[in-house]
């Protein structure tokens, strides 16, 4: 009658749950309880066996005995479902014990050969041993580097589980099977004639066999009942390194007691005492079988950039964290499909109806014959409206009624993905069971530590009762802070300064173009502006690429300034500044195009002027033609560059760990067949805590492209998705080829970026409506045809007159000649003022004020509507689907079931069998816990992060208050840290 047997399926489960029902079933005799016992050990050893046999049938899994383990410990029981293990493939030399994590020093470093240096590792290396990890040393290498490799036997990983409260996958439990192993929601919907296509888009199950879903729980070794320990699928490599990397970081290498913070590999790395610390890939890239073969060969290789990444064997090799990247950029890219087939459509009807514009048309036809005014004071000469023919006609590309389509479907897209994405990441939570996970309190930084290593003053801290530097407020927070806040601003005034001078610039070559035009007939007004907007894009892209090194830099070292103690406070702080910082260096060029060039120029008798200068001027298409060349030249030259640079600075950074390695050895032993796995992934490039944080800040960059400025650039959506094909198996691939397995680790969702996606979501409503109301010609248009009912004429309607005798002297043209009496010279100029024979010369027409107050109605209309379909678009979609949240509840109450039921058995086996004459002496099974909220409490008693980091640091500091300290924390708990 073991959980397993009663449980067939589901239905009847709160009749068979029922604990009365239990008691009275069971009450009568004690030989009835203990053949109860009997016999759920002969069904969970059958279990066990017929489980094993699965597992060895379908795994090829090793079957031998852990060693320091009991004898009777032997690989067994967990059913595999037909699915590859994650086993470690990396032994010490005995062949058993397995490698789950490499620590390295160099003897050639002079900070590694100090006594002090080898009196901490010493020391460090004890406390590991004393812990339980077991250490293997390995030669010294001709090159002076010694490796030695740590292996947690299964003991420590069960004890560690339990501190740390891992969610752990429980025994295959039927009631649970009505999961769902479908995460793709966007495609379920797909009908079956379309079976073919699915199997070649989605992942290959023959190469990456589903691993279905095993629902998990906190674990406990109270409670192992629920789980399959004994399985080597149980223990992942992943989960080795995680819980060797939490020992790592909090063991000691001082026998002095006040020395409170002298703990943590990271430490030791900061001192050089170690140069490495890192797990190990579970093979060569060449070493067909291993997990690392597997993924580069079918997830890394461009060559299958249309297929579905496999999550879950991301998951399984690089952690919850790498992978919910990968998960979040596959969703991104996917639902970019849309946007760009739309966008797309767009500018394809844009070019089918190109000579079906009128104003264009006008402009070619010359059906404007009067002369322009010059672009320019002093060099420039009167121009025909025709030489701005091929300006016009790609304005209209991007200028026309589409525009305001595109605009309103990207906002609505905008709000489809976050909350589609919400709704995946909450399967993907459900999942990967993150929902539950236990966040560590954080210990200080080595580099805040060390920053503080002279204040004398220290205070407890309340959280993990241990002493730590108090950080004098007055005299070091605040004027760090100030100083951090002072140096921001002054960057994102260099980064204003930058677009002042492309301004600079641009009105500069333009003077000097229209002057070689004279002698030149290649260089028309179109060529000249399309010429000067190029160039002038070009050289903002490189400005922007050369600061984005030193906004990086200059972040990270005011960021240590400000004192912050934990590292989520450091990233979080040094993510808001990096993002400002790079906000303002990509976007401020764009800003000023598509709301400040030409907006504030005059007209000829009275140009405003900037340091002496003529302000740029917008063509008589207006300026989103030079918007959409800036943003199309900064967003797909960024993406390129980009993707060059992440992939030759990681080579280079593993050249120069090669030559690390390879000094002082001879040719015969640099071969690389003979080096061990621990010495290649020596020469690969750290992972560090930060390594991420590039990868998601060129994505959100890439994202406010798409968003804040499409109207401009439909076609951003298209090249955002070519680019994001290319950039996931390009970060793949140097995933595994350029860097060390990096440690696994858990987090809950993609954090503050989601933030930030959702802050750019709603400026792009803002943005996209102010686009089209003040820098297209949208508005004008449809006044005018709202008064004339088409638009002929509407380019001479859009162009006003001036009399060139009312020029000043600095504005003259060159061949500008005095007005006689019998006649006036007259040019035009794109705005809306009154002719010079008016009473209110050169002053605004009533037609100006119609537009403008239109724009504004617009602004005001679009962001509107558009809020209120967002609003309903939220509403409409839940957060989390109704049939995954009925799920989870239905997977909850089934657990606590379970628990409830077999700790009931076990509490009767135990009390009769071992005492047969106590009969009468048990209690009722009501007088135990009921419900499922109780017992969740019971088995949930686990030590926290600070508990566990409070009661090791008192273990190692003074072993006479460990039982006290024991007795206080762990009132219950079997185990012994």
């Amino acid at each position: 009658m073991s959980v397993v047997s009663l449980y067939q399926s589901g239905e009847n489960l709160d009749m068979e749950m029922n604990p009365e029902s239990d008691v009275m079933e069971h009450r009568h005799s004690n030989e009835e309880v203990c053949s109860l016992a009997e016999s759920l050990k002969e069904e969970q050893t059958e279990s066990q066996n017929k489980a094993k046999s699965n597992c060895d049938l379908f795994c090829d899994v090793p079957n031998h005995i852990e060693v320091n383990e009991p004898p009777s410990r032997k690989d067994s029981s967990q059913q595999c479902d037909a699915v590859r293990c994650a086993k470690p493939k990396i032994f010490f030399n005995d062949g058993v014990r397995s490698v789950d994590f490499v620590l390295v020093w160099n003897a050639l470093n002079e900070d590694s050969i100090t006594p002090q240096a080898y009196a901490k590792r010493q020391i460090f290396e004890t406390n590991l041993l004393r812990e339980g990890l077991q250490l293997e040393y390995e030669s010294q290498e001709a090159n002076g580097l010694n490796f030695i490799k740590i292996y947690a036997p299964k003991e420590v990983l069960r004890r560690y589980s339990e501190i740390l409260k891992l969610r752990m996958p429980m025994r295959e439990i039927p009631a649970l099977r009505q999961v769902s192993t479908h995460t793709n929601f966007l495609v379920e919907g797909i009908n079956n004639q379309w079976d073919k296509i699915k199997s070649w888009v989605f992942v290959d199950k023959n190469t990456f066999p589903d691993k279905g879903h095993r629902f998990t729980a906190i674990y406990s070794r109270d409670r192992e009942y629920l789980f399959d320990i004994d399985s080597p699928c149980f223990f992942t490599p992943a989960i080795h390194s995680r819980i060797v990397q939490f020992i790592l970081d909090r063991k000691r290498f001082s026998k002095n007691p006040n020395s409170s913070f002298a703990f943590g590999i990271e430490r030791l790395l900061e001192e050089k005492a170690y140069v490495a610390a890192y797990p190990l890939h579970d093979g060569d890239l060449k070493t067909k079988g291993s997990t690392r073969h597997l993924l580069f060969t079918q997830w890394a290789s461009l060559c299958k950039w249309y297929r579905y990444q496999p999550l879950d064997y991301i998951k399984e090799y690089f952690g919850v964290k790498i992978s919910l990247y990968f998960a979040w950029l596959g969703f991104y890219t996917h639902i970019l499909l849309p946007a760009a087939l739309v966008g797309l459509a767009c500018f394809i009807y844009s070019c089918a109806t190109l000579y079906d514009n009128q104003p264009s048309e006008d402009i070619c036809n010359e059906k404007i014959t009067d002369k322009m005014c010059p672009l320019c004071d002093g060099w420039c000469d009167y121009w025909n409206i025709t030489e701005s023919c091929v300006h016009a006609r790609i304005t209209y590309l991007f200028d026309n009624a589409t525009t305001v389509f595109f605009a309103i479907f990207m906002s609505i897209w905008a709000t489809l993905f976050l909350e589609m994405w919400k709704r995946y990441s909450a399967e993907i939570t459900h999942r990967w069971d993150l929902t539950g996970f236990d966040v560590q309190e954080e210990h200080p930084r080595p580099q805040y530590l060390a920053r503080l290593a002279h204040v004398k003053r220290k205070q407890v801290n309340v959280v993990t009762n241990t002493m730590e530097p108090h950080v004098p407020f007055w005299r070091l927070r605040v004027p760090m802070t100030i100083l951090s806040f002072s140096v921001v601003l002054l960057l994102v005034a260099l980064a204003l300064a930058t677009v002042v001078a492309v301004v600079l610039y641009r009105m500069s070559i333009l003077v000097s173009l229209k002057a070689v035009s004279k002698s030149n007939e290649y260089f028309d007004n179109s060529t000249v502006m399309l010429f000067t907007t190029c160039t002038a894009a070009c050289i903002n892209l490189v400005f922007i690429v050369i600061f984005n090194y030193i906004y990086t830099y200059v972040a990270e070292y005011l960021t240590e300034f400000e004192l912050l103690r934990t590292q989520t406070e450091f990233d979080d702080s040094l993510t808001l500044k990096i993002y400002l910082l790079q906000f303002v260096n990509y976007y401020a060029s764009i800003f000023y195009i598509a709301f400040f060039k030409g907006k504030f120029v005059g007209h000829p008798n009275s140009y405003f002027t900037f340091f002496g200068y003529r302000q740029e001027e917008c063509g008589p298409g207006g300026c989103l033609l030079e918007l959409c060349i800036q943003l199309a030249i900064i967003m797909i030259g960024k993406q390129a560059m980009n993707t060059v640079l992440e992939m030759l600075f990681p080579l280079f950074f593993k050249w120069l760990n090669t030559l690390k390695v390879k000094t002082g050895l001879t040719k015969d032993q640099s071969g690389k067949g003979r080096q061990p796995q621990w010495i290649k992934d020596f020469k690969l490039v750290e992972w560090g805590p930060r390594s991420l944080f590039p990868e998601y800040l060129e994505m959100v960059l890439q994202y406010g492209f798409v968003t804040i400025f499409v109207a401009a650039f439909p076609l951003a959506p298209l090249f955002a998705l070519l680019n994001n094909i290319l950039e996931m198996r390009l970060d793949a691939r140097k995933l595994l080829t350029f860097y060390r397995r990096p440690v696994s680790q858990r987090v809950r969702d993609i954090g503050v970026w989601y933030r930030i996606l959702d802050s750019i979501g709603k400026l792009s409503v803002v943005t996209n409506g102010f686009i089209i109301a003040f820098t297209s010609e949208f508005i004008p248009k449809l006044v005018y045809i709202s008064q004339h009912n088409t638009l002929d004429d509407y380019l001479n309607n859009s162009l006003s007159y001036f009399d060139t005798g009312d020029f000043n002297i600095s504005s003259r043209p060159p061949s500008w000649s005095p007005p006689t009496n019998s006649s006036r010279d007259i040019c035009r100029y794109p705005d809306y003022r009154e002719p010079p024979d008016s009473p209110n010369e050169y002053k605004r027409t009533s037609l100006f004020w119609q537009i403008l107050a239109a724009r504004l109605a617009f602004v005001v209309i679009f962001e509107n509507v558009v809020v209120l379909v967002m609003i309903i678009v939220k509403w409409c979609i839940p957060d989390v689907p109704t049939e995954l949240h009925d799920q989870i509840r239905r997977e909850t109450y089934v657990t606590n079931e379970i628990i409830i039921k077999q700790e009931a058995i076990r509490a009767q086996s135990r009390h009769i069998c071992t005492s047969p004459k106590k009969l009468e002496n048990i209690r009722n099974i009501n007088e135990a816990p009921a419900t499922p909220e109780q017992w969740d409490r019971l088995i949930s008693k686990s030590l926290s992060g600070s508990e566990f980091d409070l009661l090791i640091h008192h273990n190692e500091q003074s072993n006479s208050g460990m039982s006290e300290v024991k007795s206080s924390v762990l009132p219950s708990s079997p185990s012994s840290v």
